[in-house]
């Protein structure tokens, strides 16, 4: 018995150390990008991994924050990342209950169809969208980039939602006919609030994947009117291309709100994620 407990013992000691690894690889970007945003531009050139500056220029967020446009690129990323995420809800909630609760000839080609979106890089679409929406006079404007974030975020949206739909027992929608009820009220009202975990998991997902998103907004963005977040670094690499401190506040200021999210909403993506696999 003892010897089966050192074993043991020293199986989580390894497994620990192998997690604190991988765990401190994974997270020594952000720390090496506050480390050298907090830097003067005279100490970048050290021949360490890390630098300890002799005063922590906190100028560096404040060239960073004013002349970056940061507040109207912030302002534009939440914004369309914000309807992007209520879009691709509200799509993939309707799209999954057609697909597996509505009995119609094509509903298996259908959710097929739209599962092989999962296949599609999104980059393989830029020259063929940048045509149609000069054609259509959608360059330059917010439909340009929501419209991409959506069609792209969909294929694995409806994947999630039609994993968890399958859990829920059909005898409550025949119930709820029963009394009545409409086929919207029964999609929003009764089904919907039973999604919750599938729901955060799309939202966080849709979130994460277009906030740093930045080859479609270039190709289909002129003006200054709609651009997101990654434009801030973008614009200082030309203004303050030898002030890499402030550039490296710049990249710190973008990755904050995607981290902030991550972090906090981090086991809300491996539950819903692990949830739906199992369920589908």
């Amino acid at each position: 018995m003892k010897t089966e407990k050192k074993k043991s013992m020293a199986g989580r000691v390894i497994l620990w150390m192998v997690l604190i690894l991988v765990a401190v690889i994974q997270i020594f970007p952000l720390i090496w990008l506050v480390d050298f945003s907090l830097a003067s531009s005279n100490e970048m050139f050290t021949s360490g991994l890390l630098i300890i500056p002799e005063k922590i220029q906190w100028g560096n967020y404040v060239k960073a924050f004013t002349d970056g446009h940061f507040l109207q690129y912030l302002k534009n990323s939440v914004l369309i990342n914000g309807l992007a995420v209520l879009l691709v809800l509200i799509i993939s909630i309707m799209a999954a209950y057609a697909c597996k609760r509505m009995k119609w000839k094509l509903s298996g080609t259908v959710k097929t169809i739209l599962l092989l979106g999962m296949m599609i890089p999104i980059h393989a679409t830029l020259l063929p969208n940048y045509k149609i929406y000069n054609m259509l006079n959608l360059t330059d404007t917010i439909w340009a980039l929501l419209i991409p974030y959506v069609a792209f975020s969909l294929p694995q949206a409806l994947f999630l939602m039609t994993s968890f739909l399958d859990s829920i027992p059909i005898e409550l929608e025949e119930a709820a006919v029963m009394d009545g009820c409409g086929i919207y009220r029964i999609v929003f009202q009764i089904v919907t609030p039973m999604l919750k975990p599938s729901i955060a998991t799309v939202s966080i997902m849709t979130f994460l994947n277009n906030w740093n998103e930045f080859m479609m907004a270039s190709t289909y963005l002129s003006s200054s009117k709609w651009k997101t977040l990654p434009f801030s670094v973008l614009e200082f690499t030309g203004q303050y291309s030898s002030n890499y401190a402030v550039q490296f506040a710049v990249m710190a200021l973008t990755a904050a709100p995607a981290v902030i999210v991550y972090v906090i909403l981090n086991k809300h993506i491996t539950k819903g994620v692990a949830m739906g696999a199992v369920k589908g």
